[in-house]
């Protein structure tokens, strides 16, 4: 490797920096970067990038752990009975991240030691408190909870170390000692798939300057119906489709995938029949037994006939279908050079956000998919986002869109974050905001509460009142990763009762709110407050949702309302 490709990645690195308008030191900066490069396949936003982070102390040499089933991120409330029924993936993803010019042993080293003590499944997570930060005893702990909830479905485990610098070979050490992290946790697990992969400054050099491909080009079997506009109608061979969806590498491109319906729903029967279909040697066309895939894209045309050119494609219906021809080439790549079998594909260029909305939910209706999934498809949403880009801010309705736009991180909006926000001031639930960060919007009385009559400015301020308490926290460097995690919502409730001068802040009083009038020194004391509370009730996630960090911060706000509404009686100023 050239000095160059180190110069490079500094400059980059550097260029972000500013760009994102990142406050953390380089390291730190440095670390999240390098891992939004390393997870690019994973298709990450911002915000579940960060929550894989564990901190920067008892972190056992793993700076970010992360845990998919079927490519997708596991969180830490997902409810997973009856999601999936056989043959799932299930990956647990381990990152060390060092700012430094050279890999050494001593991580590969640590990484086998954390392995063998939080992976041996006889072995007590009491074990090893104090030893291992909260964030990294959870991620373990969501990892044996998810696998072994799914061990009647024949998992296929798979265990990725990442170990990401600026170096450039790997000295035969450092190798050796990979060798024996492999044997390590094989000897625990005897059935799992154990890489570790060194990625150095030419790899993140390579990966940083490779840029995502807005025109994709589909070969079609005939030539393509088309009606008015941009609609065409046409026939593809399932193999010319497999290499639609997937990379040079011969993986699945998840970023074509509409986010908001691309849950792999596992051996369904509807996915069953798609499978044996595929396996057998019939002389029904595929076709004919499928409802095909629809597409949606900002450009489309077909200027040589028998190809259609596809600017942005999202596959917004076909989910399940794609997964089984994916999953079928996979496993017989010598099929791809006799295929002969065709299937449907509609491709169509909608007119509005709101065509494309409709298109979604339409073509997804008869899918197993969750109410929650499609909830971003509501007429309030697109609002919001609206009303949110004239402000400042990008609600991220459709996953990653804003992220690809270049937008920093602070600026955008998650769906979840936005529910989190609005449980905890209006609802004044941020035990149940922090205990369910990614189901909130399952349960359609508490989403009608949530999206149903509210103003806009409302969902405004709590979302950018919510941001501004997780950068004053994190950008403090007083309080790790899970603390942030565990209190954020506390403060943003209490800062809300506080300004209203109510412990029930309604959304007319929320939309009245000027955030211009929130000081710094004001976010500090109200940070004060709730980590104080929460520090002595004993500072982990068992406090965070349970029922005495709320109610210790309730009856404080109670106090102080009751001394301001005497102040306010007697005329004596506050």
């Amino acid at each position: 490797m050239s000095d160059n490709s180190r110069i490079l990645v500094d400059e980059s690195v550097q260029q972000q920096k500013v760009e994102l308008g990142d406050n953390r030191d380089l390291n730190r900066f440095f670390e999240f970067y390098a891992l939004s490069q390393a997870l690019k396949e994973y298709d990450l936003s911002y915000d579940e990038i960060e929550s894989g982070i564990t901190g920067d102390t008892h972190d056992g040499g793993a700076d970010a752990v992360y845990l998919f089933v079927n490519g997708d991120l596991v969180k830490e409330d997902a409810n997973l009975k009856g999601k999936y029924k056989n043959n799932v993936d299930v990956e647990l993803v381990i990152a060390q991240v060092k700012n430094t010019n050279s890999f050494s042993e001593t991580p590969v080293i640590k990484f086998s030691r954390l392995s063998t003590n939080l992976l041996d499944f006889s072995a007590k997570r009491q074990e090893f408190e104090g030893r291992y930060n909260t964030k990294i005893l959870d991620a373990f702990e969501l990892f044996r909870k998810t696998y072994f909830s799914l061990l009647t479905k024949k998992p296929k485990l798979r265990l990725k170390y990442l170990y990401v610098t600026k170096g450039d070979d790997v000295h035969p050490n450092v190798g050796r000692q990979a060798e024996d992290l492999k044997r390590d946790i094989t000897r625990l697990l005897a059935n799992a798939e154990v890489n570790v992969e060194f990625i150095g400054a030419d790899d993140l050099l390579r990966i940083i300057q490779t840029r995502p491909n807005e025109v994709h080009r589909l070969k079609v079997s005939e030539n393509p119906l088309s009606s008015l506009g941009q609609v065409f109608i046409v026939l593809v061979n399932l193999a010319d489709y497999f290499r639609f969806i997937t990379d040079d590498d011969g993986k699945m491109m998840k970023y074509l995938f509409e986010s908001n319906v691309r849950d792999y729903q596992g051996k369904t029967n509807v996915n069953t029949e798609i499978r044996e279909t595929l396996e057998e040697d019939s002389p029904d066309e595929f076709w004919w037994l499928n409802n095909g895939v629809t597409i949606v894209a900002s450009e489309a045309s077909a200027p040589g006939g028998k190809e259609l050119v596809i600017t942005n494609p999202e596959i917004v219906n076909g989910l399940q279908t794609s997964n089984e021809i994916y999953g079928y080439y996979v496993n017989h790549p010598d099929k791809l050079a006799n295929e002969h079998r065709n299937l449907l594909v509609r491709v169509i260029v909608p007119q509005s956000e709101e065509t494309r909305d409709k298109i979604i939910r339409a073509t997804n209706s008869q899918t197993p998919i969750p109410k929650a999934s499609l909830r971003a498809t509501d007429a309030i949403h697109r609002q919001i986002e609206d009303f949110f880009k004239n402000r400042g801010l990008y609600y991220d309705r459709r996953k990653n869109y804003y992220k690809n736009e270049g937008k920093k991180p602070k600026e955008i909006i998650s769906v979840s974050f936005l529910a989190q926000c609005l449980m905890s001031v209006l609802r004044q639930k941020p035990d149940f905001a922090r205990a369910r960060p990614s189901t909130l919007l399952e349960n359609k009385e508490e989403y009608n509460r949530l999206y149903r009559n509210n103003d806009l400015m409302t969902y405004f301020n709590v979302a950018q009142l919510g941001r501004n308490v997780e950068l004053t926290l994190r950008d403090s460097g007083t309080y790790n990763a899970s603390d942030i995690n565990n209190v954020k919502f506390y403060v943003l409730y209490f800062i809300f009762a506080s300004l209203t001068s109510n412990l029930f802040p309604t959304n007319k009083l929320v939309s009245q709110v000027d955030l211009s009038s929130v000081s710094k020194k004001q976010l500090d004391e109200s940070i004060d407050v709730v980590y104080g509370i929460y520090n002595v009730l004993g500072a982990n996630d068992t406090v965070a949702k349970g029922s005495l960090l709320l109610e210790e911060l309730t009856r404080v706000l109670r106090n102080r309302l009751s001394s301001l509404e005497e102040l306010q009686i007697r005329n004596i100023p506050s």
